[in-house]
């Protein structure tokens, strides 16, 4: 019965840390995610940077995704 309590409770604790390891590895994708957030404070810089690099997002594409069909960026 000792054994068997042992067991359960290293099992419990090797699943508890893989646990929080994986929580550990999400909040540093979190965070890393966090550096390209607007905020109030990089506002202007990324206004200024997307006028400085326009993009089109106006296309069509058909059924196998080549672009078949784009507007012209004005």
């Amino acid at each position: 019965r000792k054994r068997q309590k042992l067991q359960a409770v290293e099992s419990k604790a090797r699943q508890m840390e893989a646990f929080l390891k994986e929580k550990e590895k999400e909040v540093l994708q979190l965070q890393e995610e966090a550096k390209t957030f607007i905020t109030p404070e990089n506002l202007d810089a990324k206004i200024e940077e997307c006028l400085d690099n326009p993009r089109n997002y106006n296309f069509a594409i058909d059924k196998d995704g080549r672009v078949v069909k784009r507007t012209v960026l004005s």
